[in-house]
């Protein structure tokens, strides 16, 4: 069984030979063909040829288009700086929405247009091309949170959540518009999942989280649902309090980070939701054994039952060692179904 049918017929509830792995790789893609991670995040050549040749050497079950979450903030006119082997950031200082007004006359940039997000489609296109009929081709949205926090500044977001209700709604309104309009660019480029980073959301206290927060998430997830994609949901940090509202979203992957217990996911998510992770990268991946790793991932199955995907809880570390990256995909390949 290919992946990629592996991994569709998995999502629809059908038989498969063994789990799908789909662990988050992004600086150690860029590292397996040596390249600088400036040139990971610009050129969508270098980003499909470090995902292809991650996923071929370690039997993962898909590629996809992450480097970074300022993509949209770009394209929008925000300030980011770029760093030959770490992250591109987002300027604090220099928000893009530091005058909340100019939200008002804040146009919605074209994926299409020759930025940071049709680079990112352009990288969705080539691996489609090169692997999309054996692989999983996985694109990329931010979250309203998360993208509300790129253009406005997160710590000015957060006091904006007492002080103008009525901008953050605005703002969220405006960011999942604009990332509907990429999702559904990606999805016409082949897409078979849209992955929605929404990190900021563990921040946030539960009432503002279901309040403010997950009206918005679900508008984007329903979104691109009627589009006919698929959702995997990752929200980075603690959410732990928050678990039974991110089920309710009913997105096809919830991609849990280490810090929130896969066994409470699936108490309060119910039997069908599909669960990913959720090893933590560092103590457990970065700084394991294989032995240790697929000891931990077993009881990550038997915490998540059988509606499971081998995933860490993030992303991968550049300094992993590659006997226990290749331990998650061995273990994925154990598990008969």
């Amino acid at each position: 069984m290919k992946p990629r049918e592996r991994v569709l017929n998995f999502l629809e509830g059908k038989p498969v030979d063994h789990l799908p792995c789909m662990p988050i790789t992004m600086m150690y893609a860029c590292k397996q063909i040596g390249a600088r991670y400036r040139d990971y995040c610009t050129d969508y050549r270098i980003l499909a040829e470090g995902q292809i040749r991650t996923a071929e050497k370690f039997g993962f079950d898909y590629v996809n288009t992450m480097s970074d979450p300022a993509r949209e903030a770009a394209d929008c006119g925000a300030p980011i700086a770029y760093f030959d082997h770490q992250p591109v950031a987002l300027i604090e200082d220099q928000a893009l929405l530091a005058d909340k007004a100019k939200l008002l006359a804040l146009k919605t940039p074209d994926p299409l247009g020759g930025g940071r997000m049709h680079n990112g489609i352009l990288a969705l296109r080539l691996l489609k091309e090169r692997v999309g009929n054996d692989l999983i081709v996985e694109g990329w949205v931010e979250g309203p949170i998360a993208e509300a926090a790129d253009l406005r500044g997160i710590n000015t977001l957060m006091t904006d959540f007492f002080d103008d209700v009525s901008f953050v709604h605005d703002l969220f309104s405006f960011v999942v518009g604009m990332e509907l309009r990429f999702a559904r660019e990606q999805i016409t480029a082949g897409a078979d999942v849209i992955g929605i980073g929404d990190a900021a959301a563990s921040l946030v206290g539960p009432r503002i989280y279901q309040e403010m927060v997950l009206p918005y998430e679900r508008q984007l997830i329903e979104g691109i649902h009627s589009m006919g994609g698929r959702t995997r949901l990752h929200i980075c940090g603690n959410t732990r309090s928050i678990l039974g509202p991110m089920g309710s979203l009913h997105a096809t992957i919830v991609d849990l980070d280490s810090l929130a217990p896969i066994g409470e996911a699936r108490n309060q998510m119910g039997p069908q939701q599909i669960l990913l992770g959720n090893l933590n990268p560092v103590t457990v991946v970065r700084d394991g054994t294989p032995v240790t790793i697929r000891a931990e991932l077993a009881e990550c199955h038997r915490a998540a039952g059988d509606r499971y995907i081998v995933g860490a809880g993030c992303e991968i570390p550049r300094d992993t060692a590659e006997e226990n990256v290749a331990a998650l995909a061995q273990y994925a390949q154990s598990v008969t179904q």
